[in-house]
C-alpha cells in the first residue's frame, strides 16, 4: 500500500509540474503577445479638421470616430507633412521630411516629375517602416490606396517596401482593387481574421473623401434630406467612419482589442470646392459608373485658413485620433502635445520595442509620453515644403517651419513670410512678422538652413533621369547627322 502510494504521489506531482509548465509556456507566450502589439494605422484622404462631428460638424455623421474619441485620444494640435497625398504619405513611412527625397508634390507621371525636380517613386532602399516591423516578427500589410510612386511596370512593387500582403489603387496594378466601395476594408478585415494568433502591422488607406466620388446607396438615401452637395460628402465622410467602425468592432469580437493600437488621421486638408462643371470626375469610372468632380467636396476645416495644397493650418492640421486600451487614457482630449506625421514611425517604433537602425537619423520623435496621457514637450522643429504653386487662396506658402509655439510660412521668393503664434493663436489669423521681427528673422534664418540641407537633385536612379539621358543622347545623334 506505502509503495502504491508513493507511485500515485509521484504521478500527481509529474503531472502538477506538467500542468505548471505548460501554464508558463502559456504565460510566457502571452506576456511575448502584450509586448508585441498589433497597429493598425488608417489613413483617410482629403478631410478636413472639421470633418468630424465630434470636432463641430452639423452635417456630418461620424459615430464610429466619435467613439474612438471617448475610447482614446483626441489631438488637436497634430499636422501632416506636406498638403498634399504622396509627400504626406512618404513623411508617414519614412519618418523624415519628404523633401530629404525630393518629394513635394503627388506622384504623376515621369514627365511631370522631370519638370518639379521628382523621384518617380519613394526611394525602396531607404527607410521603409514595415519592413523594420518584418524583421522585428510582425506580419504585415497594406491594403487601400498606395500613391507613392506611379503605375509604372518599372516601378518598384509593394511589397519590396516590407509588406508581407498588399491590395492597392494607385499602385502598382499587381494587386489592383477599385476605389469605391471599401473593398479594402473588406482585405484587411480577412487579414486580422487570418493573423489573430501573431502580431501584426497594418496600413489601411482609404479613398474617402478624394475625388473621384462614388457614393453608397445606403448613405445617400440617410443624407437624403441635405442638399446634394452635402449629401454626397456626408455619404463619403460615413462611408469612411463605417470602415473604423468594421475595423474596431472586428477587434473586439477577436478580443484584439486590449493588445491593439489603433490610430486614424488623414494626409491633407479638404479638397476645394468646384463648379458645377466639376460634377463628374471625367475619365475616373468604376463599374461602368462615373465618379463624382470636386463640386460635391464641400469639407470643414473647422474654421482653420486654407485647405488642401496650403501650408496654413486648414492644409496640415487634421483629425488625429489614437486608441489603445490600458495604454492611452480615454476620452482625452490633449490640445498641447505639438506631434505631427513623422513622429508615427519613431512611436510604432517604440510602441513595438523596435530599435532604431544604427544608420538612420528620423526627423520625428516619439510621442508614447503624449499617447500615456503626459504629454510631449517638442525637442525638434518641423518643417514643411510644398511646390504646387498659388492656385487658390492661401497656397502661395512654399516652405514652412514651427518651433516651439511659433510658425513661419514664406513664398518662393523668400521676400514674403508671415508669422504666427500657434498656441494663442491656433487658426493663424493675427501675423505677428511685423510686431516681432526678431522671431520672424530667425525662423527665416532656420528654414533656410534647413533647406541648404534638402538634395538640389532627385536620385539619379529614377525613370526621369534615365530618360532624360537617354533624350540627351538622342539630340547629340541628331545634331551630328
Amino acid at each position: 500500500m506505502k509503495i502504491k502510494f508513493l507511485k500515485m504521489a509521484n504521478r500527481t506531482a509529474i503531472l502538477c509540474f506538467l500542468y505548471l509548465m505548460t501554464s508558463c509556456a502559456g504565460f510566457t507566450k502571452a506576456q511575448t503577445k502584450e509586448q508585441k502589439p498589433n497597429i493598425i494605422f488608417i489613413f483617410a484622404d482629403d478631410w478636413g479638421y472639421g470633418d468630424i462631428s465630434a470636432h463641430g460638424s452639423t452635417w456630418v455623421e461620424t459615430p464610429n470616430i466619435d467613439k474612438m474619441i471617448t475610447e482614446g485620444m483626441d489631438f488637436a494640435n497634430f499636422t501632416v507633412n506636406s498638403p498634399v497625398c504622396s509627400p504626406s504619405r512618404v513623411a508617414v513611412m519614412s519618418g523624415q521630411f519628404p523633401a530629404r527625397q525630393s518629394i513635394h508634390q503627388h506622384f504623376q507621371g515621369w514627365k511631370a516629375h522631370q519638370k518639379r525636380g521628382m523621384p518617380d517613386w519613394m526611394d525602396p532602399k531607404g527607410m521603409s517602416f514595415p519592413r523594420e516591423f518584418q524583421k522585428a516578427g510582425y506580419t504585415t500589410a497594406h491594403f487601400g490606396k498606395w500613391h507613392l510612386g506611379w503605375s509604372s511596370k518599372d516601378a518598384p512593387r509593394e511589397n519590396e517596401y516590407g509588406y508581407d500582403e498588399y491590395a492597392t489603387f494607385n499602385g502598382t496594378k499587381t494587386i489592383n482593387i477599385p476605389k469605391g466601395g471599401s473593398v479594402g476594408v473588406d482585405y484587411a478585415e480577412d487579414f486580422i481574421k487570418r493573423n489573430k494568433d501573431k502580431p501584426f502591422f497594418i496600413n489601411l488607406w482609404l479613398h474617402e473623401a478624394h475625388t473621384a466620388h462614388y457614393p453608397l446607396k445606403k448613405f445617400m438615401d440617410k443624407f437624403g434630406k441635405l442638399d446634394a452637395q452635402k449629401q454626397v460628402y456626408a455619404s463619403i465622410i460615413a462611408e469612411g467612419d463605417e470602415a473604423v467602425g468594421r475595423i474596431t468592432k472586428l477587434l473586439k469580437e477577436l478580443n484584439l482589442d486590449e493588445n491593439t493600437l489603433v490610430v486614424f488621421s488623414t494626409d491633407n486638408g479638404p479638397e476645394w470646392e468646384g463648379s458645377e462643371k466639376e460634377k463628374l470626375h471625367k475619365g475616373d469610372v468604376e463599374n461602368g459608373v462615373e465618379g463624382l468632380g470636386k463640386y460635391y467636396s464641400v469639407g470643414e476645416t473647422g474654421g482653420l485658413k486654407g485647405q488642401k495644397r496650403s501650408l496654413f493650418a486648414g492644409g496640415i492640421r487634421v483629425p488625429f485620433v489614437a486608441k489603445w486600451p490600458k495604454v492611452i487614457p480615454a476620452g482625452v482630449e490633449d490640445k498641447s502635445s505639438v506631434i505631427t506625421a513623422v513622429d508615427l514611425l519613431p512611436t510604432f517604433f517604440e510602441a513595438a520595442g523596435i530599435k532604431m537602425p544604427n544608420d538612420y537619423k528620423p526627423d520625428g520623435e516619439s510621442m508614447m509620453s503624449a499617447f500615456k496621457g503626459k504629454g510631449l514637450e517638442r525637442s525638434k522643429p518641423i518643417f514643411w515644403e510644398w511646390r504646387g504653386g498659388s492656385s487658390h487662396d492661401y497656397t502661395w506658402p512654399t516652405l514652412g517651419v514651427r518651433d516651439g509655439d511659433w510658425k513661419l510660412v514664406v513664398d518662393v521668393t523668400g521676400d514674403k513670410f508671415e508669422l504666427y503664434n500657434i498656441k494663442e493663436d491656433w487658426k493663424e489669423e493675427n501675423d505677428l512678422a511685423k510686431n516681432n521681427p526678431e522671431k520672424a528673422t530667425k525662423l527665416l534664418e532656420m528654414v533656410k538652413e534647413w533647406k541648404a540641407t534638402l538634395p538640389t537633385e532627385p536620385r539619379a536612379s529614377t525613370l526621369s533621369s534615365v530618360r532624360q539621358k537617354v533624350k540627351s543622347t538622342k539630340k547629340k545623334v541628331k545634331k551630328k547627322k
